[in-house]
């Protein structure tokens, strides 16, 4: 992902704010948020904990860059800080093979849209800008795809790019990066199932802005990566108590 942004970076930045961002379907959305918090969730998993929403930015572009275990992360993300919780859709950027089915129709209908993380089309790449640009809530999964193992993987450099390129194309854009840990009590998350959601302190893309936009990714990159590992090393039984 690094190679194309850097061979299209000035073109990038340079976008201008459009209102061809993905578009949210009202009426799904009234049902999904009802449905999901107080039926579908509750029903299939056991204790779901939320901390830290008081770290949520109640205004401005924001990315939140969740750890991903489930194809069920989508649905905890709008438990933990979906619209009827901050007043403000979420757009996630989702891998290409995540977007079939029903999973697929409900996350666009939900302003999702696809990227393949192999091969990020520019289309993609200039959509998560312009959303930024239009002071959205991106989604962005920082690890690329799911992923079992009991620790935060290597994150792909491709979040900070669109951050730091999209900070770089408005004057006082202003973008956050919410780190979010979401942690099953199993696995394989099955009927029954606890959950911990914990919210970190958000990143200050301005901060990390300079001559080299590579070093400026990488040290976004990795001070992510180190908010993230904090928030999962949480014990999920402390965090369920």
């Amino acid at each position: 992902m690094m190679t194309q942004l850097d061979s299209s970076s000035r073109s990038l930045a340079t976008i201008t704010p459009t209102n061809t961002t993905c578009k949210v379907s009202r009426w799904v959305a009234s049902l999904a948020y009802p449905i999901g918090r107080y039926i579908v969730l509750p029903v299939y998993f056991g204790q779901i904990s939320v901390t830290g929403r008081e770290n949520l930015p109640k205004e401005g572009p924001l990315i939140f860059a969740p750890t991903h275990r489930s194809r069920w992360d989508p649905f905890m993300l709008g438990y933990a800080a979906g619209k009827d919780i901050t007043g403000r859709d979420l757009h996630f950027m989702v891998s290409a093979n995540e977007m079939l089915g029903i999973q697929g129709w409900f996350i666009r209908c939900m302003g999702g849209f696809p990227v393949d993380t192999d091969h990020p089309g520019i289309s993609s790449i200039r959509q998560g800008i312009e959303l930024l640009q239009n002071e959205k809530v991106l989604v962005m999964f920082p690890e690329g795809n799911i992923f079992r193992e009991n620790c935060i993987q290597p994150l792909k450099p491709g979040f900070a790019r669109i951050a730091l390129q999209a900070e770089a194309s408005k004057s006082k854009l202003g973008i956050q990066v919410v780190p979010i840990a979401i942690k099953y009590s199993q696995e394989i998350p099955h009927r029954g199932c606890n959950v911990a959601i914990n919210i970190g302190s958000p990143l200050k893309v301005a901060d990390y802005r300079g001559d080299n936009v590579k070093r400026s990714a990488q040290r976004l990159t990795e001070d992510l990566q180190a908010s993230l590992s904090k928030l999962y090393e949480c014990p999920l039984n402390q965090s369920l108590s």
